[in-house]
């Protein structure tokens, strides 16, 4: 008797640091989780889209939110030459609206995003994409004086320009961010800083083109956690190879 209970003890013994490994392996990793915003929204029921998750883990549902995703576009570069989201796709980046005559939120911004780049220079799947909201008077030219100004690393942040008719419907549809020509209605503006509309935001975009979070690019201690989710969206990437 005695000896079927100590072998009993010696068998529990040993499988308590087992189990306690397999509980460890499986569930005492880092999960880092960065939601994707801007779920889609069905046109003819008014309720969010669903589609099958094909591959769904154990803590995932067999149903899963169709997002959001940045439309094509086919911009111009601060080189003058042709540039399009699909350079993009692979990269993690960051993206915002902005013109080179602004004296209010755009050199703060773009100071920001100098110190965001700063951080993640030497990697090579994160970029900045920089839109102009004034094209008429922000050629590539100006485009590339205003990047030397903020020692801009060419190939990694890009400064992009083109027409009103592409570059509005795209912040206000692709990226979500407001943007207007106060002219259009209010005759009475003249300077630059009060005929162009736009958000302070800075918007991160993931590698497959979904928007992961908005960011006041005037605040130090927001573009902070910017940066801090850009490294999550990084481990999240290095965790699914």
């Amino acid at each position: 008797m005695q000896k079927g209970i100590k072998a009993g003890i010696l068998i529990v013994a040993l499988a308590v640091p087992a189990l306690i490994f397999l509980f460890l392996r499986g569930f005492g990793e880092n999960h880092y989780k960065l939601p994707k915003l801007i779920p889609v929204i069905d046109s003819t029921t008014g309720y969010i889209k669903m589609k099958k998750n094909p591959n769904p883990k154990w803590d995932e549902p067999e149903m899963d939110t169709v997002f959001h995703t940045i439309p094509d576009w086919t911009l111009t570069n601060e080189e003058g030459k042709s540039f399009t989201n699909k350079q993009l796709a692979g990269k993690i980046y960051v993206a915002d609206f902005f013109f080179t005559r602004c004296t209010s939120i755009c050199p703060k911004m773009s100071t920001q995003l100098t110190r965001v780049q700063d951080t993640f220079g030497q990697d090579k799947d994160v970029e900045f994409a920089s839109f102009t909201v004034d094209p008429s008077h922000d050629t590539p030219e100006m485009l590339r004086e205003y990047a030397k100004q903020y020692d801009a690393i060419p190939g990694k942040w890009h400064f992009l320009t083109g027409t009103r008719q592409q570059l509005y419907p795209l912040a206000v549809k692709g990226y979500y961010i407001p943007v207007a020509d106060a002219s259009e209605y209010d005759k009475a503006v003249k300077t630059p800083d009060e005929t162009f509309i736009h958000s302070e935001k800075l918007i991160l975009v993931d590698k497959e083109g979904y928007i992961r979070g908005f960011y006041d690019g005037t605040d130090k201690k927001d573009v902070d956690r910017l940066m801090l989710e850009i490294k999550v969206l990084q481990k999240i990437y290095e965790t699914e190879k």
